[in-house]
């Protein structure tokens, strides 16, 4: 059976959703042999597609080589060639990532803008075509990452390798179950050129270690080695399966979701079996590596207030909980209320200010309304976060008391403080909004007027 059969067999088996009357496919085309390959098995198997190359501008001359070639092909085929010019250099330097890296978020997020806009048009043209981006990533190429994502540490996942189909992000693999050897015995039987990227010959790149030194020098010790790899990651694939339906099963009893924050009970996540894998599952999603998963677990034994941050999130120990809560912003928001201002938009909620008669108004103990006495107000009013330092006479005391005394009296957690707002009026405190008005602005009998503030989170 030749390629082309075996390959229409794998996509039937694969890709069975997708057919040349329903499909259409974006190809991403370097040059190389698997990239051409996959072009002519793609057109001789009768689906409607566009080429896509990235010149990275990585190679001088020889990028340049690659991107006229590219474009001959597509006139050979009669098929749309998009060229997209990049500058990896420039983006890897902004990026603080390696050059691999950025070619690579800027190759899939150039396919993704393509494929977007392909299925805009449909939904335009009230056209119902399913739209995918095609690579040709092949068998070594999955033996070589399951072998880097081994030895990086990415734990079960990584060992799946490559998936052939990611539905979420429209990309498909279909070359996977085969190996560069059958791709340049294809090309050459069927007459087929391609160009040579003289970097793969170089061993500065992880990728290239992998697969002109090491994986040969494992071959003379397990001559089956590429096989072995491949069998397993069918195995791997399997068991990570399995294993993400006991890890889903542990944190959905586990994880508890408050807003924008997720609580978990000290006790129970301490209970959990394997503590070390679930603790790095909880973790996982918010941006924390796998190295901090041990101080996150000593963290379940912590003083209160205890916390650990990642780029994003924050994991606070608090009280009996363990709370997951996105990072506060840094800097805290002021805005002016000028007098007659009915409303105040800000990043806690919705501020409702009106102005009265005592004898007019019905007075309510709800935290969320503030009722003060007018006269012993000054304009602007200045709305803003707590911090540090901050005091205020509580409604019904003689004596001052700090803000942070006066949260930790209420036991608000570290996330819930960070929330709180006050209003000032020149220089004084006059409202901790929601929770306590200062007893020097509250209404006594010899109050005439009375501005009312409510308070919708």
């Amino acid at each position: 059976m030749d390629l082309l059969q075996k390959f229409q067999q794998h996509w039937q088996k694969q890709f069975s959703h997708l057919l040349p009357a329903n499909c259409r496919l974006l190809l991403a085309v370097s040059g190389g042999v698997d990239s051409v390959v996959l072009v002519d098995l793609i057109d001789k198997s009768g689906f409607q597609y566009s080429i896509a190359h990235c010149n990275f501008r990585l190679r001088g001359e020889e990028s340049e080589r690659d991107e006229q070639f590219v474009r001959s092909l597509g006139e050979k085929y009669g098929k749309e060639v998009l060229v997209n010019r990049l500058d990896t250099k420039l983006h890897a330097l902004a990026n603080k990532c390696s050059i691999q890296e950025a070619a690579r978020d800027l190759r899939y997020a150039w396919f993704k803008e393509i494929v977007d806009s392909w299925a805009m048009a449909d939904d335009r043209n009230k056209k119902a075509s399913r739209i995918y981006t095609s690579t040709a990533h092949h068998a070594d190429d999955n033996i070589e990452t399951m072998m880097m994502h081994f030895f990086r540490g990415t734990g079960i996942q990584g060992l799946t390798g490559i998936q052939p189909l990611l539905k979420e992000r429209k990309l498909i693999r279909p070359l996977l179950p085969f190996h560069k050897q059958e791709l340049l015995e294809y090309a050459e039987s069927n007459g087929l050129n391609f160009v040579e990227d003289s970097s793969n010959a170089s061993d500065k790149y992880t990728r290239n270690f992998f697969r002109n030194r090491l994986i040969p020098e494992i071959r003379e010790v397990y001559p089956q080695v590429e096989e072995n790899i491949a069998d397993n990651a069918e195995r791997f694939r399997e068991a990570a399966i399995l294993y993400q339906q006991a890890v889903d099963l542990q944190l959905k009893q586990l994880i508890e979701q408050k807003g924008t924050e997720w609580h978990i009970p000290v006790l129970k996540w301490k209970k959990a079996n394997p503590l070390h894998t679930i603790t790095w599952e909880i973790i996982k999603p918010y941006g924390f590596t796998a190295a901090q998963t041990n101080e996150v677990i000593k963290l379940l034994d912590a003083d209160n207030g205890s916390h650990i941050a990642s780029a994003t999130h924050r994991i606070i120990r608090n009280r009996n909980w363990i709370i997951i809560s996105p990072n506060a912003h840094e800097v805290a928001q002021h805005i002016l209320i000028e007098q007659g201002a009915p409303a105040v938009l800000f990043e806690g909620g919705e501020l409702l200010l009106e102005e009265s008669q005592k004898s007019k108004v019905k007075i309510d103990n709800s935290a969320l309304e503030a009722f003060l006495d007018h006269s012993q107000i000054k304009f602007p009013l200045l709305l803003r976060k707590w911090k540090t330092g901050d005091y205020f006479y509580p409604l019904g005391m003689q004596k001052k008391k700090k803000i942070s005394r006066f949260l930790i009296d209420l036991k608000l957690s570290k996330t819930d403080k960070e929330k709180v707002w006050v209003i000032e009026s020149d220089r004084k405190i006059i409202w901790v909004a929601g929770y306590r008005i200062d007893n020097r602005f509250r209404i006594t009998d010899k109050t005439a007027n009375i501005l009312h503030i409510t308070y919708r989170k």
